[in-house]
């Protein structure tokens, strides 16, 4: 089958989040989670970029320990078996297959007015054929770069995302000097938050800001092929995490700054920037401002190809890890001459077409937030787990009161999907009983040993606990449970899901046995000495 190459260093690794992080998000998030939330949506930022940190950090801890490719899938294997593991990364797979077509609409539509034949009709938002062709070559085209090997695809995207950083901070400069309005935040529209904090907590999830944060997963995803794993995974997370809030938070502030009365004349809700370069171009169109409306397309097609080309490669290794796992076909599992998983690229191919064909696009993105999501809740039950089962091995990262950190990490999980929208969690529940179904006919009868049903009780009151909640909630549900009532019973929720999962770890009998298997404590660098944060 051959051997993942371990070729990315520091500041290949860190630009791989970087892109996966800032990709289309910077373009839209800044009106969307405006409307949400009004001026507070810097404190949304402030929310979804300490949540982001949290689940980093949980993740960082293990993967530097335990550095194999497909992080998501492949960590709840090591602390509660092969059950869990392939539900987790089920979901992390569907949401990182809508991830490329997300970030190519997001250029196609910034295309559009240059390319007509790309939509059926100037600003109709419905893609011709031809378009969708187009679509297609873009994905296509993520997919040869990622087969040519690791070390071609750090280097390419390396390139791409100095520009991807530099070009939003000349916007937020651009904007800040030619326009900024103090009584935009305080004064206009119904104050600092015209929607309360459940505008805030709406902005996160349903305002894009949870879609741009969790582009950090990227970097986990490539553990396995990364130098010195031990030093160099959690550095560049948080390195990744502190570039993104700088850049998200700056664009926001000018944003809001710049926003012209007639803009704000109905209010935060009605926010509309129309025209055919996005609400940036369009307030830079605004403001007589075209050399930055010139420099915003060139970043709208920039930051949204690396973005594409980065999910590609980092959804290409989870569908290895699903497969290491027994969830998807051996053949899946197969590395090409340069180290690729060749097979597993073809696959995710398939199925982002298919998706791009077939849902809104609203809903990709919705569904890629939340499914995602969902994946993250085993990183803090992962990390305290590990910390039971393997207590004296080396950690090059050791997260401070992780008994404090990784609760709370799972419960501002948990929030966020609620946060969602009933709309999107019924469906995030059929991509769930689609992959049941996948696993009872195809997976179970490929698990290694016996299927670890027991370490995988906790999922099922906390999923259907989950969903009740959404349904009766006040986020898209039928409203019988008031806000406020909701995140007590969901944070009541969390917390015995989260206590239930990490007293159903893998036996220590089973962890030793998975862990002689996968012989990954040698890919850490031992000699790396402890890093606290």
């Amino acid at each position: 089958m051959g051997k993942l190459k371990r070729e990315i260093g520091l500041i290949g690794l860190t630009f791989v989040a970087v892109s996966g992080i800032i990709g289309s998000g910077w373009l839209f998030a800044p009106l969307l989670a405006a409307q949400h939330a009004g001026p507070a949506a810097l404190i949304a930022w402030v929310i979804g970029g300490a949540a982001m940190l949290l689940f980093a950090l949980t993740f960082a801890e293990i993967s530097a320990m335990l550095p194999v490719a497909g992080g998501i899938a492949r960590v709840p294997q090591f602390s509660h078996g092969n059950v869990v593991a392939m539900a987790m990364g089920w979901s992390a797979w569907v949401g990182y297959n809508t991830t490329a077509p997300i970030e190519v609409e997001a250029m196609l539509r910034y295309l559009g007015p240059h390319l007509g034949w790309l939509y059926t009709a100037p600003g109709s938002g419905s893609l011709s054929w031809a378009g969708v062709a187009a679509a297609g070559l873009m994905m296509v085209c993520f997919t040869v770069i990622n087969a040519f090997g690791v070390r071609f695809f750090t280097r390419v995207n390396t390139a791409i995302t100095w520009l991807k950083i530099a070009i939003p901070l000349v916007v937020i400069v651009a904007l800040l000097a030619a326009r900024f309005e103090p009584a935009n935040f305080t004064q206009v529209g119904g104050g600092f938050a015209p929607f309360g904090v459940a505008g805030v907590l709406a902005a996160v999830s349903s305002g894009g800001i949870a879609f741009s944060f969790i582009g950090f997963r990227h970097a986990i995803d490539m553990a396995g092929e990364v130098k010195n794993p031990g030093v160099t995974i959690p550095i560049a997370l948080v390195l990744a995490l502190a570039i993104a809030f700088v850049v998200y938070g700056g664009i926001q502030f000018a944003f809001t700054g710049a926003l012209l009365p007639s803009d704000l004349a109905h209010g935060w809700g009605a926010l509309a920037l129309p025209g055919d370069f996005g609400p940036l171009g369009a307030l830079a169109a605004a403001l007589g401002m075209l050399w930055l409306v010139s420099l915003l397309n060139f970043g709208a097609v920039v930051g949204p190809f690396a973005g594409g080309l980065v999910s590609v490669g980092s959804n290409a290794r989870l569908a290895f890890a699903l497969a290491e796992n027994g969830f998807f076909p051996e053949r899946f599992a197969a590395l090409s001459a340069r180290g690729v998983p060749v097979a597993a690229l073809l696959l995710n191919l398939v199925f982002s077409l298919t998706t791009f064909v077939l849902l809104p696009f609203s809903e990709v993105v919705q569904l890629n937030s939340s499914a995602v999501i969902l994946s993250f809740v085993v990183g803090p039950v992962a990390v305290v787990a590990l910390r039971q089962l393997l207590p004296d091995a080396t950690r090059p990262l050791r997260v401070p009161a992780v008994k404090l950190v990784a609760p709370v990490a799972f419960i501002i999980a948990t929030f966020i999907i609620y946060w969602s929208g009933w709309p999107t969690v019924w469906r995030l529940g059929l991509c769930l009983l689609a992959g049941l179904v996948l696993f009872l006919f195809h997976a179970r009868h490929r698990a290694a040993g016996s299927l670890d049903l027991a370490e995988a009780v906790w999922l099922a009151p906390y999923l259907g606990g989950l969903g009740l909640v959404s349904f009766l909630g006040s986020f898209g549900g039928v409203g019988l449970i008031p806000f406020g009532w909701d995140l007590l019973v969901l944070a009541a929720l969390g917390g015995g899901a989260f206590a239930l999962a990490v007293g159903e770890r893998l036996s220590q009998a089973k962890f030793d046995r998975y862990m002689s298997e996968e012989r990954v404590l040698d890919a850490a660098t031992e000699e790396e000495p402890e890093v606290r944060v």
